[in-house]
C-alpha cells in the first residue's frame, strides 16, 4: 500500500500533467482569466462614435434619426432583466451562447445593410438590429461578471473594477484590431464587432460557472497583479493613440500593436496558471501528510471504539409536526413582505430592492449621471466634426474615452475597497463625487477652448466608468447576492430612459434645430442635402449646459443615500461572507503548515 502510495505522487509524469492541466481549466483562476477576454469583447457598443457616421453616411439619415439609433442601442445594452431572469433558471454556458448568437446576428445585419448587401432596411429595423446586438452584452455581463462576483464575494468591488475595466479597454482593444485586419474601413468594424465577442463567448462557455467560495490568504495579491497588467495594457494602448495622431501609422506599425496587445493579455493566464500550481502543490502536501503509519495506528484503535453508541433521535410528536405545518402554511407570500424589507446587506428579495427607497434614489441619480455621459459619448463623433477635427482626431477621442473609462472603473473598485475597508468611506459618497466630476467634462465641451475635448473625453470616460463599478457594486453590498443576476441587471435600466430623454429629444432636436438655422442662412431647405450636417461651437452648447445642469441634480439627490446608507458603511459589511469561507481558509492554512 505504501509503495502504490509513493509511486503515485513520485515524479511529474504526463497523467499528473493531464491533472493539473483539468485543474487549471476548472479552476477560479481560469475562470476569471476567461471572464477577463469575454469583458474585452463585451463593450463594443461604445464604439459607436467611430462607425455612426458610417451609418448616418450611407443610409442618408439626419441626426435624431441617428440619435434614436444609439437609443436603442443603449436600449439594448442596458435592459438586461431578460438575462437576468434566464440566468436565475439557467446554467452559465446557456446565457453566454444566447449572447454570442444575439451579438452576431445584429451587428451582422448592420454591416449587411451599411454596405449594401442587403435592401436598405426602415429605421425601425436598423433599431431593432442594434437593439438586438447590444443587448448581447447583457448576456456577457450575467454570465461573466455575476459569476465572478459569486465566486469572490469579499473582493466584489476589486472583481468588478477589473472586469469593469476590461470593458471599458475593450473599445480601444478592437480599434486596434480593426485598423491592424481591416485598415481605416469603419465599415469593416461593424462586421469585426460582429464576430469578435461572439467566438470568444463561444471558446469559453464551459469554463465559467458558479464555484465553493474559498477565501485564499493571497487573493487580494492576486487581484493586484491583474491589476498592474491591465493598467500596463492601458498605458500602452494611450501611448498607441496619441502616437496615432502625431504620425501617420502604416498597415505594419498597427500589426505590431496587436501583437503586443495580445502578449499583455496572456499575461493573466500566466498568472492564473502560477495560482492553480500553488493549489495543486498544497492539495498535494495535504495527501502526503497523512502517512501509512497514522493510517496504520488508525485501524489498530479505532477511534468510534471509545465512543458510547449514539442513540438515534427520536421520532418528532404530533404537536411539534403540526406547529410546523401550521408554520408552512402561514409562511407569506413574496408579496406580503414587499415592505417587510430586511437589514441592508441581507438577501432582499427582486420586488423588495426594486420598490425599495435607496434604489429610487439610484435610479434617478444614474438617470442623469449614465444618461448624460452616454449621450455624450454617443456624440463624440459628432462632436469632434462640428468643431472641425479630422477623422483620425476624432477616432483619438473615441480610443480615449475608452482607456479613461477603463481608468475610471478600476479606481472606482480598488480605491473605494480600500476606503471601504480602512476607514469605512461610503461608496455611495464616491459615486456623489464622480457625478460631480461628471458636469466638469460637460461644460468644457459646451464652451470649448483649444485642446478642452481632449480633456472632456478623459473626464467622460473616467466618470462613466466609475459610475458603472460603483453602481453594480452597491447593489451588491445594500440588497445581497442571491438575486444579484436579476438586480445587477435592473439597476441599469435608468441608463436607457436618460438617453432617450437626454439624447433624442434634447441633444438630437437641438442640433438639428442649429443645422437648419445654418441652412437657412445659405438659403437652403432640408431636402437640398442628403446628410445634416452643423458645424461651429453652438451645435451643442445649449444640449450641455442641459446634461450640465441634470447631472448636477443627479448628484444632489444622491448625497440622500449617503445620509441614508452612512451608518451601514460604518460596520463590518463582509462579515457574513467572511464566516461562510472561514473553513475553507482554515484548512488551506493547514495544508499549507503541513507542507512546511
Amino acid at each position: 500500500m505504501g509503495a502504490a502510495g509513493t509511486s503515485s505522487t513520485a515524479g511529474c509524469g504526463g497523467g499528473e500533467v493531464g491533472r493539473f492541466a483539468v485543474q487549471v481549466i476548472t479552476g477560479r483562476w481560469f475562470s476569471v482569466y476567461a471572464s477577463f477576454l469575454i469583458m474585452v469583447g463585451a463593450g463594443a457598443t461604445y464604439l459607436f462614435g467611430i462607425y455612426s457616421k458610417e451609418i448616418k453616411a450611407s443610409m442618408g439619415y439626419d441626426q435624431s434619426t441617428l440619435n434614436l439609433i444609439g437609443f436603442f442601442k443603449d436600449l439594448g445594452a442596458n435592459v438586461g432583466v431578460p438575462a437576468g431572469l434566464i440566468a436565475e433558471v439557467t446554467p452559465t454556458w446557456f446565457v453566454l451562447l444566447i449572447g454570442s448568437a444575439l451579438n452576431f446576428s445584429g451587428f451582422f445585419m448592420i454591416w449587411l445593410a451599411v454596405t449594401g448587401k442587403i435592401a436598405q432596411p426602415k429605421v425601425w429595423q436598423m433599431c431593432a438590429y442594434i437593439c438586438v446586438g447590444a443587448n448581447s452584452q447583457n448576456f456577457a455581463n450575467t454570465g461573466a461578471l455575476v459569476t465572478s462576483v459569486k465566486n469572490f464575494p469579499e473582493s466584489r468591488g476589486v472583481m468588478l473594477g477589473l472586469l469593469k475595466g476590461f470593458v471599458g479597454l475593450s473599445g480601444a482593444i478592437m480599434t486596434q484590431i480593426y485598423l491592424a485586419v481591416y485598415g481605416d474601413d469603419s465599415k469593416s468594424l461593424i462586421l469585426l464587432i460582429g464576430w469578435f465577442p461572439a467566438a470568444i463567448s463561444v471558446v469559453f462557455v464551459f469554463t465559467i460557472r458558479t464555484m465553493k467560495v474559498v477565501r485564499q490568504p493571497n487573493e487580494l495579491r492576486v487581484f493586484y497583479h491583474f491589476l498592474y497588467v491591465s493598467i500596463a495594457l492601458a498605458l500602452f494602448l494611450m501611448v498607441v493613440t496619441i502616437l496615432e495622431k502625431l504620425y501617420d501609422f502604416p498597415r505594419s506599425a498597427y500589426a505590431g500593436s496587436v501583437t503586443i496587445v495580445c502578449a499583455l493579455l496572456f499575461v493573466p493566464l500566466v498568472i492564473a496558471i502560477r495560482e492553480e500550481f500553488t493549489l495543486w502543490n498544497l492539495q498535494k502536501q495535504q495527501e502526503n501528510s497523512i502517512s501509512p503509519t497514522e493510517i496504520a495506528i488508525d485501524k489498530l484503535h479505532p477511534v468510534e471504539s471509545t465512543k458510547p453508541a449514539e442513540l438515534p433521535p427520536p421520532p418528532p410528536s404530533s404537536s411539534s409536526s403540526n406547529q410546523e405545518d401550521k408554520s408552512k402554511s402561514r409562511s407569506p407570500s413574496c408579496f406580503t413582505t414587499i415592505f417587510k424589507k430586511p437589514p441592508r446587506g441581507e438577501d432582499y428579495t427582486i420586488l423588495q430592492a426594486l420598490l425599495s427607497i435607496d434604489m429610487s434614489i439610484l435610479f434617478f441619480a444614474t438617470l442623469f449621471g449614465l444618461g448624460s455621459a452616454l449621450t455624450a459619448i454617443d456624440n463624440l463623433g459628432q462632436i469632434g466634426e462640428s468643431l472641425g477635427y479630422p477623422n483620425r482626431t476624432i477616432s483619438s477621442f473615441v480610443s480615449l474615452v475608452s482607456i479613461w473609462n477603463f481608468f475610471g472603473r478600476v479606481f472606482a473598485g480598488f480605491v473605494s475597497e480600500a476606503l471601504v475597508a480602512k476607514w469605512r468611506f461610503p461608496r455611495t459618497l464616491m459615486l456623489s463625487l464622480v457625478l460631480l466630476l461628471l458636469c466638469v467634462g460637460h461644460l468644457m465641451i459646451a464652451f470649448p477652448i483649444a485642446g478642452s475635448v481632449y480633456v472632456a473625453s478623459v473626464i467622460l470616460g473616467f466618470a462613466f466608468g466609475a459610475q458603472l463599478t460603483l453602481l453594480f457594486t452597491i447593489i451588491s453590498e445594500l440588497f445581497g447576492l442571491k438575486y444579484y443576476s436579476t438586480l445587477f441587471n435592473c439597476g441599469q435600466l435608468a441608463s436607457p430612459l436618460g438617453t432617450y430623454v437626454l439624447n433624442v429629444k434634447i441633444t438630437g432636436m437641438l442640433y438639428d434645430n442649429e443645422a437648419l438655422k445654418e441652412l437657412a442662412k445659405k438659403g437652403m431647405t432640408r431636402s437640398s442635402v442628403k446628410e445634416l450636417t452643423c458645424l461651429g461651437v453652438r451645435c451643442y452648447r445649449k444640449s450641455f449646459l442641459i446634461l450640465a445642469a441634470g447631472t448636477f441634480l443627479g448628484a444632489l439627490v444622491s448625497m440622500v443615500l449617503v445620509m441614508r446608507t452612512r451608518q451601514f458603511y460604518k460596520g463590518d459589511i463582509y462579515k457574513k461572507f467572511r464566516e461562510e469561507a472561514k473553513p475553507s481558509e482554515i484548512d488551506m492554512v493547514e495544508a499549507t503548515a503541513g507542507g512546511r
